[in-house]
């Protein structure tokens, strides 16, 4: 996986830049194409005013999250956690559709054993579900 990081505004340092490097590598899927990191600045009114916003290119849609906080290593520890949680949802989805698809092949696999004298081929089974 590849991980681009731009700060906006500011010189990122090589501490910050590690540490976005090794939190970024804890994300586990082999789907991930690249990951870009932005880190910027916001007003200076604010009191949490370091936003971390990160997008994983992957195929179908591209998990988007933008945190803030009062320093940018809190700011992308809560942007990864959250990037964890979107991948471990899209993953227990994924797995929840391919275990339907499963009983319902069972499931007219089993009807066309039944009662009629009809075959029924596990290729039309699984072409139209």
């Amino acid at each position: 996986m590849d991980i681009i990081i731009q700060s906006l505004g500011f010189k990122a340092g090589e501490t910050l830049e590690g540490f976005v490097n090794e939190k970024v590598n804890t994300l586990k899927n082999d789907s991930i194409i690249r990951a870009d990191v932005t880190l910027y600045k916001g007003p200076a009114s604010e009191t949490n005013s370091d936003y971390c916003e990160i997008r994983l290119e992957m195929p179908g849609n591209d998990p988007f999250v933008k945190r803030h906080g009062a320093h940018f290593e809190s700011a992308v520890a809560e942007c990864v956690d959250a990037l964890s949680e979107i991948l471990n949802r899209a993953k227990s989805q994924d797995i929840k559709r391919r275990q339907a698809d499963a009983i319902s092949i069972q499931d007219a696999l089993t009807e066309g054993e039944d009662g009629d004298d009809t075959e029924v081929e596990l290729e039309d089974v699984v072409k139209n579900p």
